[in-house]
Protein backbone atom coordinates (compact mmCIF):
# COMPACT_ATOMS: atom_id res chain seq x y z
CA UNK A 1 0.00 0.00 0.00
CA UNK A 2 1.58 3.20 -1.20
CA UNK A 3 1.27 6.60 0.55
CA UNK A 4 -1.58 8.31 -1.22
CA UNK A 5 -3.77 5.23 -0.18
CA UNK A 6 -2.75 5.21 3.00
CA UNK A 7 -3.06 8.85 3.37
CA UNK A 8 -7.04 8.45 1.30
CA UNK A 9 -8.05 5.94 4.03
CA UNK A 10 -6.92 7.87 6.70
CA UNK A 11 -8.69 11.30 5.88
CA UNK A 12 -12.39 10.73 6.99
CA UNK A 13 -10.67 9.36 9.72
CA UNK A 14 -9.05 12.37 10.58
CA UNK A 15 -12.55 14.11 9.70
CA UNK A 16 -14.33 11.83 12.90
CA UNK A 17 -11.54 12.81 15.00
CA UNK A 18 -11.55 16.51 14.79
CA UNK A 19 -15.38 16.88 14.63
CA UNK A 20 -15.46 14.87 18.21
CA UNK A 21 -12.85 17.49 19.21
CA UNK A 22 -15.45 20.06 19.54
CA UNK A 23 -16.75 18.57 22.74
CA UNK A 24 -13.76 20.82 24.47
CA UNK A 25 -15.16 24.00 22.66
CA UNK A 26 -18.87 23.77 22.86
CA UNK A 27 -20.35 24.19 26.34
CA UNK A 28 -24.06 22.98 25.65
CA UNK A 29 -25.78 20.39 23.48
CA UNK A 30 -25.52 21.44 20.20
CA UNK A 31 -28.41 23.61 18.76
CA UNK A 32 -31.05 21.51 16.95
CA UNK A 33 -31.17 23.65 13.81
CA UNK A 34 -27.66 23.10 13.36
CA UNK A 35 -27.69 19.56 13.74
CA UNK A 36 -30.64 19.39 11.15
CA UNK A 37 -28.77 20.98 8.63
CA UNK A 38 -25.36 19.02 9.29
CA UNK A 39 -27.32 15.47 9.44
CA UNK A 40 -28.81 16.71 5.86
CA UNK A 41 -25.63 18.10 4.73
CA UNK A 42 -24.32 14.43 5.23
CA UNK A 43 -27.48 12.83 3.77
CA UNK A 44 -26.44 14.71 0.56
CA UNK A 45 -22.38 14.49 0.78
CA UNK A 46 -23.52 10.20 1.06
CA UNK A 47 -25.93 10.31 -1.64
CA UNK A 48 -23.64 12.24 -4.19
CA UNK A 49 -20.81 9.82 -3.53
CA UNK A 50 -22.94 7.25 -3.96
CA UNK A 51 -23.59 8.34 -7.54
CA UNK A 52 -20.53 9.72 -8.84
CA UNK A 53 -17.86 7.99 -6.82
CA UNK A 54 -19.31 4.34 -7.01
CA UNK A 55 -22.49 3.83 -8.94
CA UNK A 56 -21.47 5.41 -12.17
CA UNK A 57 -18.12 3.85 -12.29
CA UNK A 58 -19.31 0.31 -11.42
CA UNK A 59 -21.69 0.67 -14.37
CA UNK A 60 -18.63 2.13 -16.76
CA UNK A 61 -16.63 -1.56 -15.24
CA UNK A 62 -19.26 -3.98 -15.98
CA UNK A 63 -19.89 -2.08 -19.48
CA UNK A 64 -15.97 -2.83 -20.12
CA UNK A 65 -16.23 -6.36 -19.17
CA UNK A 66 -19.56 -6.78 -21.45
CA UNK A 67 -22.75 -8.77 -21.10
CA UNK A 68 -25.55 -6.64 -18.78
CA UNK A 69 -24.10 -3.60 -18.19
CA UNK A 70 -26.78 -3.28 -15.51
CA UNK A 71 -26.49 -6.56 -13.96
CA UNK A 72 -23.24 -5.86 -11.39
CA UNK A 73 -24.79 -2.50 -9.88
CA UNK A 74 -28.18 -3.71 -9.30
CA UNK A 75 -27.32 -6.98 -7.95
CA UNK A 76 -24.41 -5.32 -5.33
CA UNK A 77 -26.55 -2.47 -4.54
CA UNK A 78 -29.36 -4.23 -3.03
CA UNK A 79 -26.16 -6.84 -1.17
CA UNK A 80 -25.11 -3.90 0.11
CA UNK A 81 -28.46 -2.65 1.48
CA UNK A 82 -28.95 -6.38 2.67
CA UNK A 83 -25.74 -6.41 4.37
CA UNK A 84 -26.61 -3.04 6.75
CA UNK A 85 -30.19 -4.66 7.12
CA UNK A 86 -28.48 -7.59 8.86
CA UNK A 87 -26.11 -5.33 10.92
CA UNK A 88 -29.00 -2.93 11.67
CA UNK A 89 -31.27 -6.21 13.04
CA UNK A 90 -28.54 -7.99 14.80
CA UNK A 91 -25.99 -5.15 16.42
CA UNK A 92 -27.44 -3.61 19.51
CA UNK A 93 -27.33 0.02 18.92
CA UNK A 94 -29.16 3.13 20.00
CA UNK A 95 -29.69 6.47 17.92
CA UNK A 96 -29.36 9.64 20.64
CA UNK A 97 -32.71 11.21 19.18
CA UNK A 98 -34.55 8.07 20.28
CA UNK A 99 -34.50 6.18 23.93
CA UNK A 100 -35.70 2.85 22.63
CA UNK A 101 -32.48 0.07 21.48
CA UNK A 102 -32.62 -1.90 18.20
CA UNK A 103 -30.98 -4.86 17.09
CA UNK A 104 -30.48 -8.14 19.56
CA UNK A 105 -31.14 -7.25 23.11
CA UNK A 106 -28.08 -6.89 24.86
CA UNK A 107 -27.16 -5.17 28.58
CA UNK A 108 -24.55 -2.76 27.69
CA UNK A 109 -24.76 1.09 28.44
CA UNK A 110 -26.14 3.48 26.94
CA UNK A 111 -23.18 4.98 25.77
CA UNK A 112 -21.88 2.04 24.19
CA UNK A 113 -25.08 1.22 22.46
CA UNK A 114 -25.03 5.23 21.04
CA UNK A 115 -21.40 4.41 19.56
CA UNK A 116 -22.40 1.16 18.33
CA UNK A 117 -24.97 3.00 16.30
CA UNK A 118 -22.55 5.31 14.78
CA UNK A 119 -19.84 2.52 14.02
CA UNK A 120 -22.28 0.79 11.69
CA UNK A 121 -23.31 3.84 9.64
CA UNK A 122 -19.28 3.90 9.23
CA UNK A 123 -18.67 0.47 8.27
CA UNK A 124 -19.92 1.69 4.09
CA UNK A 125 -18.35 5.16 4.04
CA UNK A 126 -14.79 2.93 4.88
CA UNK A 127 -16.11 0.14 2.59
CA UNK A 128 -16.75 2.96 -0.31
CA UNK A 129 -13.07 4.78 0.02
CA UNK A 130 -11.55 1.08 0.00
CA UNK A 131 -12.58 0.28 -3.09
CA UNK A 132 -12.48 3.83 -5.15
CA UNK A 133 -8.59 3.75 -4.05
CA UNK A 134 -8.48 -0.47 -4.80
CA UNK A 135 -9.76 0.72 -8.26
CA UNK A 136 -6.81 3.18 -8.84
CA UNK A 137 -3.95 0.19 -7.35
CA UNK A 138 -5.62 -2.38 -10.00
CA UNK A 139 -5.50 0.55 -12.66
CA UNK A 140 -8.67 0.47 -13.67
CA UNK A 141 -9.41 3.40 -16.20
CA UNK A 142 -12.98 4.28 -14.22
CA UNK A 143 -11.35 5.25 -11.52
CA UNK A 144 -8.85 7.78 -11.02
CA UNK A 145 -6.73 9.43 -7.85
CA UNK A 146 -7.88 12.41 -8.07
CA UNK A 147 -11.50 10.85 -8.11
CA UNK A 148 -10.82 8.68 -4.79
CA UNK A 149 -9.33 11.85 -3.06
CA UNK A 150 -12.24 13.33 -3.95
CA UNK A 151 -14.35 10.74 -2.35
CA UNK A 152 -11.88 10.49 0.53
CA UNK A 153 -12.10 14.62 0.99
CA UNK A 154 -15.85 14.48 0.94
CA UNK A 155 -15.89 11.91 3.46
CA UNK A 156 -14.26 13.54 5.82
CA UNK A 157 -16.21 16.63 5.41
CA UNK A 158 -19.40 15.11 6.00
CA UNK A 159 -17.64 12.85 9.06
CA UNK A 160 -16.92 16.26 10.95
CA UNK A 161 -20.22 17.36 11.59
CA UNK A 162 -21.05 13.73 12.12
CA UNK A 163 -18.16 13.20 14.87
CA UNK A 164 -19.60 16.66 17.14
CA UNK A 165 -22.71 15.14 17.16
CA UNK A 166 -21.67 11.63 18.50
CA UNK A 167 -19.54 13.11 20.97
CA UNK A 168 -21.88 15.85 22.45
CA UNK A 169 -24.74 13.38 23.29
CA UNK A 170 -21.93 11.29 24.96
CA UNK A 171 -20.94 14.30 26.84
CA UNK A 172 -25.00 14.86 27.91
CA UNK A 173 -24.42 11.28 29.15
CA UNK A 174 -22.44 11.89 31.74
CA UNK A 175 -19.15 10.93 30.04
CA UNK A 176 -15.98 13.95 30.77
CA UNK A 177 -15.24 15.74 27.78
CA UNK A 178 -11.77 13.59 27.25
CA UNK A 179 -14.04 10.44 27.19
CA UNK A 180 -16.55 11.22 25.32
CA UNK A 181 -13.70 12.87 22.34
CA UNK A 182 -12.38 9.56 22.29
CA UNK A 183 -15.24 7.71 22.43
CA UNK A 184 -16.60 9.14 19.48
CA UNK A 185 -12.99 9.44 17.47
CA UNK A 186 -12.86 5.32 17.63
CA UNK A 187 -16.02 5.21 16.36
CA UNK A 188 -14.35 6.29 12.93
CA UNK A 189 -11.47 4.18 13.72
CA UNK A 190 -13.69 1.49 11.35
CA UNK A 191 -13.26 3.29 8.46
CA UNK A 192 -10.05 2.88 7.94
CA UNK A 193 -10.03 -0.40 8.89
CA UNK A 194 -13.05 -1.68 6.55
CA UNK A 195 -11.16 0.38 3.68
CA UNK A 196 -8.12 -1.60 4.36
CA UNK A 197 -9.77 -5.06 4.27
CA UNK A 198 -11.77 -3.69 0.98
CA UNK A 199 -8.79 -2.92 -0.52
CA UNK A 200 -7.44 -6.59 -0.04
CA UNK A 201 -10.33 -8.17 -1.17
CA UNK A 202 -10.51 -6.61 -4.11
CA UNK A 203 -6.95 -7.71 -5.37
CA UNK A 204 -7.83 -11.00 -4.77
CA UNK A 205 -10.51 -10.54 -7.15
CA UNK A 206 -10.56 -7.61 -9.50
CA UNK A 207 -13.68 -8.52 -11.62
CA UNK A 208 -15.58 -8.44 -8.45
CA UNK A 209 -15.07 -4.51 -8.36
CA UNK A 210 -18.43 -3.28 -9.73
CA UNK A 211 -19.66 -5.35 -7.52
CA UNK A 212 -18.35 -3.87 -4.74
CA UNK A 213 -18.39 -0.31 -5.80
CA UNK A 214 -22.31 -0.76 -5.69
CA UNK A 215 -22.02 -2.77 -2.38
CA UNK A 216 -20.75 0.01 -0.74
CA UNK A 217 -23.17 2.77 -2.35
CA UNK A 218 -26.14 0.71 -1.55
CA UNK A 219 -24.87 0.48 2.34
CA UNK A 220 -24.27 3.87 2.12
CA UNK A 221 -27.54 4.69 1.06
CA UNK A 222 -29.27 2.31 3.26
CA UNK A 223 -27.54 4.61 6.05
CA UNK A 224 -29.33 7.89 4.67
CA UNK A 225 -33.10 6.53 4.17
CA UNK A 226 -32.71 4.12 7.67
CA UNK A 227 -30.75 7.31 9.58
CA UNK A 228 -29.69 10.20 8.07
CA UNK A 229 -32.55 11.60 6.87
CA UNK A 230 -35.68 10.25 9.67
CA UNK A 231 -33.05 12.28 12.23
CA UNK A 232 -32.56 15.03 10.38
CA UNK A 233 -36.36 15.53 10.06
CA UNK A 234 -37.26 14.87 13.90
CA UNK A 235 -38.79 16.90 16.13
CA UNK A 236 -40.04 20.00 15.13
CA UNK A 237 -40.68 20.41 11.67
CA UNK A 238 -38.31 22.61 10.02
CA UNK A 239 -36.85 22.83 5.91
CA UNK A 240 -32.94 23.53 7.32
CA UNK A 241 -32.40 19.89 6.54
CA UNK A 242 -33.43 19.35 3.48
CA UNK A 243 -31.75 22.71 2.65
CA UNK A 244 -28.27 20.76 4.54
CA UNK A 245 -29.19 17.78 1.72
CA UNK A 246 -28.73 20.33 -1.21
CA UNK A 247 -25.85 21.65 0.24
CA UNK A 248 -23.83 18.40 0.81
CA UNK A 249 -24.78 16.67 -2.69
CA UNK A 250 -24.13 19.97 -4.69
CA UNK A 251 -20.67 20.00 -3.03
CA UNK A 252 -19.85 16.24 -3.43
CA UNK A 253 -20.51 16.28 -6.77
CA UNK A 254 -18.82 19.45 -7.68
CA UNK A 255 -16.01 17.58 -6.17
CA UNK A 256 -16.51 14.69 -7.83
CA UNK A 257 -16.88 16.00 -11.25
CA UNK A 258 -13.94 18.88 -11.11
CA UNK A 259 -11.19 16.10 -9.27
CA UNK A 260 -12.16 13.10 -11.22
Amino acid sequence: MNQNTLLGILLPFAGTALGSAMVFFMKKEMNKRLEKMLLGFASGVMMAASVWSLLIPAISMAEQEGGLSWMPPAVGFLLGMGFLLLLDTLTPHLHYTEEKPEGVPAHLKKTTMLVLAVTLHNIPEGMAVGVTFAGVLTENTAMTLAGAFALSVGIAIQNFPEGAIISMPLKSNGLSKKKAFMYGALSGIVEPVAAFITILLTGLVVPLLPYLLSFAAGAMIYVVVEELIPEAQNGEHSNIGTVGVAVGFVLMMILDVALG
